[in-house]
C-alpha cells in the first residue's frame, strides 16, 4: 500500500549496500539497451523515487504470461516486487482470496488514485461479457473501473495487446485488446506469447525509473525491445543470404544450422529480442533450439496462416541474390567452403566443437 519512503531508503533498511544498488542499476540499463553513462541517473532518479503501487489485472488469458515474470533473472521478480514496486493486486500472485482480494484492491485504487501502474493481460471478450467474469463482475466493467486512476497502463502478452489466441477468427468471444477500450490513458504493449521475462521486468523497471512512457514503435511496442526483427539478428541469416535451407527439420541443412525460413520462421517479419536477450537466463531461443519463430509477438499470429508455410513473399528474391552471389563470388565462396570443412574436419579429430561464429570469421578471413 501507500509507502512514503523512497526506494533508496527502503533498499538500506533492507541491508543493500551502494554497491549492490548501483549494481542492480548497471542491470536495469542493460535491460533499457542504454550505455553504461546512464547508470548515475538512474541510481539517482530511483533514490528519490517512492516505491509505486502496481495493479496486475488477468481476463481471458491462460496464465504464461505471469509464468514468465516469474522466471525473470535480471531483474529477479523478488527484487521487483519486494524492492522496487509494490505488487498490490494479482490474483494468481496474491496470498489473500476471496472478499480480501477485493478490499486489497480497492484499497490499492484509492490510496493511490492517479499514481498506480495497471498492468493488463489476457483479452477482454465484448460480444457476451459473461465470457469472463472475476467475482461476479465481467473483464470489460473491471478494467474500465480500475483504469479510471491509473497513471498507465501496460499491456503484458500478444493477447492483451492484439487479442493474442482468444483474438484469431472466428473469435467466439468477441476478444478486443485493451486499446479497443481505454482511449484516455498512456498504454504500453508488451507482447509475446508469452514475452520474454526480462522484457517485461525490463519495461517495468524503465518506467518507474523515469516515470513516463518509454520511445515506442507505431504499434506501441517499447523499441529497446522491439526495435529490430528477429531476421536481422538471427544468427542463421548467413544461410538465408546464400540461399541455404533446411527442407525437414531432420535434413543434412538442419543439421548443419541452415535457414528455417522454408520450415515456416516468421522472423522476418517479426519484431522482437529473442534472439539478443534469448530465454531461460540467456541459454537459448527458439531458432536456437532448431524450431521456426511463430511471430507470436505480432498482430494477428495465429491467422498468418500455417506455422510451419514459408512466408508467402520473401524480404528480398532468394533466388536473384544466390546468384549473385554464386557470380561475383564463386572463388571466394569456394575457398570459404574448403576452409569450413577442413575446420569441421580438424574439429571432428580432435573433438572441438565449431560454431556459426567460427565458420563465418573463415569467411571472412
Amino acid at each position: 500500500m501507500a509507502d512514503d519512503r523512497t526506494l533508496a531508503d527502503i533498499l538500506r533498511s533492507q541491508g543493500v549496500s551502494r554497491r549492490g544498488f548501483l549494481k542492480f542499476c548497471a542491470t536495469t540499463a542493460s535491460m533499457m539497451a542504454l550505455s553504461p553513462a546512464m547508470v548515475p541517473r538512474i541510481a539517482e532518479a530511483l533514490e528519490s523515487a517512492k516505491r509505486p503501487s502496481v495493479i496486475w489485472l488477468s481476463f481471458q488469458e491462460c496464465t504464461g504470461c505471469t509464468e514468465s515474470l516469474t522466471r525473470s533473472h535480471a531483474p529477479t521478480i523478488e527484487k521487483l516486487i519486494f524492492d522496487v514496486i509494490s505488487l498490490d493486486h494479482h490474483h494468481t500472485l496474491m496470498a489473500a482470496s476471496g472478499h480480501a482480494v477485493d478490499e486489497a484492491m480497492q484499497e490499492a485504487m484509492q490510496e493511490n488514485y492517479g499514481k498506480y501502474l495497471l498492468i493488463v493481460d489476457g483479452s477482454i471478450p465484448v460480444g457476451n461479457p459473461a465470457y469472463s467474469t472475476i467475482g461476479g463482475v465481467s473483464n470489460l466493467d473491471m478494467l474500465k473501473d480500475v483504469a479510471k486512476g491509473a497513471a498507465a497502463i501496460v499491456s503484458v502478452g500478444t493477447c492483451a495487446a492484439y487479442g493474442g489466441l482468444p483474438y484469431a477468427k472466428p473469435n467466439p468471444t468477441g476478444a478486443v485488446p485493451v486499446t479497443d477500450i481505454i482511449k484516455d490513458k498512456p498504454i504500453i504493449n508488451v507482447p509475446g506469447c508469452p514475452p520474454i521475462p526480462v522484457v517485461i521486468t525490463g519495461v517495468l523497471a524503465q518506467y518507474l525509473t523515469f516515470g513516463k512512457l518509454p520511445e515506442m514503435d507505431e504499434l506501441g511496442r517499447p523499441m529497446a525491445f522491439y526495435g529490430k526483427n528477429i531476421h536481422d539478428r538471427c544468427y542463421r541469416r548467413p544461410f538465408y543470404e546464400r540461399g541455404e535451407f533446411a527442407e525437414t527439420f531432420d535434413d543434412e541443412g538442419a543439421k548443419k544450422g541452415w535457414c528455417l525460413f522454408k520450415l515456416g520462421c516468421k522472423g522476418p517479419i517479426t519484431y522482437n529480442a529473442c534472439a539478443t536477450t534469448k530465454w531461460n537466463e540467456g541459454t537459448s531461443w527458439p531458432v536456437e533450439s532448431g524450431h521456426g519463430c511463430l511471430g507470436c509477438s505480432q498482430p494477428n499470429f495465429w491467422d498468418m496462416g500455417g506455422f510451419y508455410n514459408a512466408l508467402s513473399t520473401p524480404t528480398f528474391d532468394i533466388a536473384k541474390t544466390a546468384a549473385v552471389g554464386l557470380a561475383a563470388g564463386a572463388a571466394v565462396g569456394l575457398a570459404a567452403g574448403a576452409l569450413n570443412r577442413s575446420k569441421k574436419a580438424k574439429a571432428a579429430r580432435e573433438h572441438e566443437t565449431v560454431t556459426i561464429n567460427d565458420l563465418e570469421k573463415g569467411e571472412k578471413s
